[in-house]
């Protein structure tokens, strides 16, 4: 039977005997519905996983005994891949914030582009972060990562572009008919632009490219705006990160 593994937003160390957070607790006791005796696994972002045995179930309160060791752990990519990408409707950003975390992206960045038509502000905007630092989170409780991805806060395009510094920056870019001119050199950062629905705008491509980004395209068919990040981070990590064949 596969140990169930959560995420805890508490300082972790081997042999302590822990309370679970709130929010831990619930999921244990009352989603999982696990029992004194139980073993599961726990992290908090720190890098490391921290068998524990549950020592006390209840509704409200959980407690848990820490092995002495920390279970070994599959390093994190050597690539950091910055994720910037247009906001998009329904769970289909939901689906992106998920699937890039289980291919090990370092930081996702929502953008307002052109062609987004979600409309973010305020608490709702709050909100709306919290419900993606969730997702995240749960994909790294489902992948086995021990570290999280940084979601940014939502923000324009035009405000974006002052915060890059990757070795290599690439904007997704379907219309292009030539290859990606870059060598096999080894990288440390890359950042990949997406576009929402209905990709990005003739004129944000054409910004992009005066500020230091080489079109990639992905193929002769079109891909949704789910599909493409994924894509292309598989693509990035097979060439410069940690997959292979």
């Amino acid at each position: 039977m596969r140990v169930p593994r959560i995420f805890v937003e508490q300082d972790l160390a081997t042999g302590q005997t822990l309370t679970l957070d709130e929010r831990a607790a619930h999921y244990v006791s009352q989603v999982l519905r696990m029992r004194a005796g139980r073993e599961l696994i726990l992290f908090n972002g720190d890098g490391h996983a921290y068998p524990a045995t549950i020592s006390e179930a209840g509704k409200k309160l959980v407690s848990c005994q820490l092995s002495d060791q920390t279970l070994p752990a599959a390093p994190p990519s050597p690539l950091n891949i910055e994720l910037a990408i247009g906001i998009s409707k329904g769970d289909r950003f939901d689906w992106v914030i998920q699937k890039a975390t289980e291919l090990g992206v370092s930081k996702i960045t929502p953008l307002f582009t052109e062609r987004v038509d979600v409309k973010l502000s305020g608490e709702r905007q709050e909100k709306k972060q919290r419900h993606w630092q969730q997702i995240m989170i749960s994909a790294c409780e489902q992948s086995g990562r021990n570290d999280l991805v940084d979601i940014g806060d939502a923000c324009r395009l035009d405000d974006w572009y002052s915060s890059l510094s990757s070795d290599i920056k690439l904007v997704l870019c379907p219309s292009l008919n030539e290859q990606l001119a870059v060598n096999n050199d080894a990288a440390n950062n890359i950042t990949l632009l997406v576009g929402p629905e209905g990709g990005l705008s003739d004129e944000e491509i054409a910004y992009s490219l005066k500020q230091g980004f080489l079109a990639l395209q992905l193929g002769p068919r079109v891909l949704r705006t789910e599909t493409a990040p994924i894509a292309a981070i598989s693509i990035v990590q097979h060439r410069w990160g940690d997959m292979g064949w």
